[in-house]
Parts: structure tokens; sequence; C-alpha cells
């Protein structure tokens, strides 16, 4: 039996999420589950670095799975692609590590949610949110950098029955044309944190809050106070690393 670790790209919007569910839903797990059982050895249950939400997308999402097959480890991309749909592929793979767990292994994990900055579009409305109206760029650097650091985020947890200190090690703004990326990287997020960190954030760039609120929201750490949770369509899970960061 060996552990193969593999990467895959998944777009979100035809995905009840990536965790298999109780009644059927169509699900990354699950469709790649049912593909890794029919290649001959593979024990057919994947674990991920990270889980993501409905409509959600992965740009790199780092998987692990055991399997006595024979097919070499080159050919484990190609061998999957031709029983996975479009919307879910494998990038690559490589043995694992000894000891090499995708979740627990991982170190840090980073997201990338996109804003585009005017009218929805057609074409790219289940990829990315747009705004229709101004942002206030420099407020919402400001309010982005006191969520830096090591911090109790319950202020932006949905139902979380985990503790919820977690260390951000990066909450930046990067433009790219007419988008807006937000990007974040830590240590661990918490079930919803992303998008209530983005709902939040974008009424500081709205001008509904002052960047300070979110010191006040990280000490207060009511969720009920915090702003809404962003939509699943511009969120990108982008890397699980499993060295310190910034190191991969």
């Amino acid at each position: 039996m060996r552990r193969i670790k593999l990467a895959i790209e998944y777009d979100g919007t035809g995905f009840a999420g990536f965790q298999r569910q109780g009644r059927g839903e169509r699900t990354v797990q699950g469709v790649l589950e049912a593909a890794l059982a029919t290649l001959p050895g593979a024990v057919p249950r994947v674990v991920a670095a990270g889980r993501t939400d409905a409509g959600v997308h992965a740009l790199e999402m780092i998987v692990h799975y055991d399997t006595a097959d024979s097919v070499p480890i080159e050919r484990v991309p190609l061998a999957l692609n031709a029983r996975l749909p479009a919307d879910l592929r494998a990038l690559w793979a490589e043995p694992a590590p000894p000891g090499f767990h995708a979740r627990r292994s991982a170190r840090w994990r980073a997201y990338r949610y996109r804003i585009r900055r005017g009218r929805g579009g057609a074409l790219e409305r289940n990829r990315v949110l747009f705004v229709p109206e101004p942002l206030d760029l420099s407020a919402l650097e400001a309010a982005l950098a006191l969520l830096v650091g090591r911090h109790d985020f319950a202020a932006f947890a949905n139902r979380e029955r985990r503790g919820t200190v977690r260390t951000l090690y990066r909450a930046a703004l990067r433009l790219e044309g007419p988008e807006v990326w937000l990007e974040f990287a830590g240590s661990g997020f918490l079930r919803g944190q992303v998008r209530a960190m983005v709902g939040t954030l974008l009424e500081v760039a709205r001008g509904r809050r002052r960047p300070e609120a979110i010191a006040a929201l990280l000490r207060e750490g009511d969720r009920a106070r915090s702003g809404p949770t962003a939509p699943p369509q511009g969120l990108y899970f982008v890397a699980a690393g499993y060295r310190p960061w910034p190191m991969r």
C-alpha cells in the first residue's frame, strides 16, 4: 500500500461543496472517490487539505489517498482525468512522504477572493463578485492590516465548534485590471471565516464602517456584529503549504 499526494483543481459551481454529504449531493469528494474506485487497488477515500462550501472553487487543493494499484505515479493524473468530469481535474501527483496527511500536515492555507468593479457580466457570473459602486481601497488596505497576526476570529466564524484562535500570516489587496483580489494565508481557517471577513471588509470599502471597526470586532468576538457572509463564487482555495510560512 502506498499513499499518493494529489493536487486537484475544480470549478465549484456545480458542486455542493468539497465534503461528501448524506443525501446524494454532488460533491468534489464524492466524484473524485468514484473515479478512484475504478482504479484497481485504489482505496476510494480522499482526505483534503481544506474544505470548500458550495460554489467555492479551488486552484490547487491537495488531497491524499491510499492505493495498492500499479499505475506509475506520473500517469495518475492522466488516468484520473479520463474518468473525471470537466469541472474537476487532477493536476499532478507524487509519492507522499512518510507520515504525510493532507490536512494534519498542512502548515498554512491560502485563499483568494475576486471582486470586479462594475456591473455584472454573463461570462464571469460564477467566478467573481461584481460590485457596482466605488470602493475605498485605502480604507480596505487599512482594515486588512488589522487582521494580520494571531487573533480570536470568533466574530468571523459560522457555527464553529472548534477553538477560534488562528494566525493570519497575510491579508492583502492586489489589483488585477478591473478586479480587486483579497488574498489571505493563515495557519488555518474557521468555518465561513474568509467569506465573513470579506463581507465585513466590503462594508469598510463602501464607507459603511471605519477600518478600525475590524479591531473592535476581533476584541468582541460577536458574529452578529460583523458583516454579512460574502457570496461563494468569488472565493478560491489557492494552496496549502507543508513547510512553515512563507516557504512552500
